[in-house]
This record gives C-alpha cells, sequence and structure tokens, in this order.
C-alpha cells in the first residue's frame, strides 16, 4: 500500500507539473494544437486569397487615377468587395508590424471562421468604404493574432491589403467594455479600424479594443500612396 502510494504521489505530481507547464506555455505563447491548425488554414487563405488577385478580382480603381476619382471610386470597389464576398472568405491581408502580425483576415466573426484566422464582422465595412472596420481575433488560441493586442502603442501602424488597395492605419487609442456592449459595433460615419480580442486572456467578460485612423492609400498595381484625408 505504501508503495502504491508513492507511485500516485509521483504521478500525481507529474500531472501536476505538466499542467502547470501547459498553462505557461499557453499563457506566453498559445495553444500550440490549434495553432498547428490555424497554420494550415492560413495557408488555404493565402493561396485563395493570391489566386483572387490574380484574376483581378475585386480591382476596381485605375491605378493612375486623380485624388477626386480615388474619393469616389475606393468607397464603390469596397463596397463591391464586400457584396461579392461570402462569410469564410479571404478578404483581406493583415500586417501589424510592432507585433510580428501577417495573416488573411476572414469573412466573419462567427466561431468557424475565426479558427481559420482573424475576422471581420459581417455587420461592419469593408477597408474604405468610409465606415467602422471591425475585425476581432483569438489571444491564446487558433494562431493568437491578438495575443498582445493590449502592447499597441498610439502611432503604431496596421496595414490591411485588399484586392483593390492597400490601406495604412494609425492606433489612436484603447479601451476595454464588457462583452455585452454593442454599442462598439455602430459605425460613426466615418472610416475607423477597431481590433478586438477578449480580455483579460483566458476569459470572455470583456472585450479589448484597439482604434486605428486611415492615413493612407496606395491603389493596387500603384506605389504612389495618396494621404487618406486627402480623399476622405
Amino acid at each position: 500500500m505504501r508503495r502504491l502510494a508513492h507511485i500516485v504521489g509521483t504521478l500525481m505530481i507529474v500531472v501536476g507539473v505538466g499542467a502547470l507547464a501547459w498553462a505557461l506555455t499557453v499563457w506566453q505563447w498559445q495553444d500550440p494544437f490549434t495553432a498547428a491548425l490555424n497554420k494550415l488554414e492560413q495557408r488555404e487563405l493565402e493561396q485563395d486569397f493570391e489566386r483572387q488577385i490574380e484574376e483581378g478580382q475585386g480591382r476596381a480603381i485605375v491605378v493612375d487615377t486623380s485624388r477626386e476619382e480615388l474619393r469616389e471610386s475606393l468607397p464603390r470597389a469596397a463596397a463591391a468587395w464586400r457584396k461579392r464576398s461570402e462569410r469564410g472568405d479571404a478578404v483581406a491581408r493583415l500586417r501589424i508590424p510592432a507585433l510580428g502580425v501577417g495573416e488573411i483576415v476572414v469573412n466573419g466573426t462567427d466561431t468557424g471562421s475565426l479558427k481559420r484566422g482573424p475576422g471581420r464582422y459581417l455587420g461592419s465595412g469593408m477597408p474604405g468604404e468610409g465606415k467602422l472596420v471591425y475585425i476581432a481575433g483569438h489571444r491564446t488560441t487558433y494562431g493568437a493574432p491578438f495575443s498582445h493586442i493590449d502592447r499597441l502603442d498610439n502611432g503604431d501602424r496596421v496595414f490591411l491589403e485588399l484586392p483593390y488597395a492597400t490601406i495604412e492605419y494609425r492606433i489612436t487609442g484603447s479601451r476595454i467594455v464588457p462583452a455585452s456592449e454593442l454599442s462598439v459595433l455602430k459605425s460613426k460615419g466615418f472610416e475607423q479600424l477597431v481590433l478586438q480580442a477578449c480580455h483579460p486572456r483566458f476569459f470572455a467578460s470583456h472585450r479589448y479594443l484597439a482604434y486605428a485612423k486611415p492615413v493612407r492609400v496606395t491603389p493596387r498595381g500603384s506605389d504612389q500612396a495618396t494621404p487618406y484625408q486627402a480623399i476622405g
């Protein structure tokens, strides 16, 4: 009996240490199992996104267009891309240099879509449409694209590449709201990017929101960036 108790005690210690190591791994980095699944999904989304670009889908802006023409063509192209995109589609490439994030954005914020990557809330606008652009992402599972969203500082750059243009945003601030606060999903009538993740990590009682404003627009196929305020 004494030997059996010793064996059981040893096993409990091993299990406890293993559980602690696992928790620390997820806390510091992310869940490695769902991360592997997400990597496969992202690879598929990347291929789909590149294919759409090669086929010219979503491109509705003339490269050498004037600022006045860009003011009209950008929202039109964005609205057309939103209308033709279905739930689960690859709609944009998100880059956040300060966090080392480079992910394909999925159309939708349902459970299935967010397993594939950060998702655009379907009730919000598409980048360039002149409305709220709301993108949510996981913090600890499925690639954890927004794991360190709370490290974003004012002025940090965020890029959203689409088939019709690349739009650069700059972080302007952040706040934490209850998960039940739905007013954050309403557009204020102007272009604004909101990045959302659960807060605190491992819990879903609140939402961490990082706000960003558009500063530059580069039409697809052009190397000339236009200040957003010149067309907004």
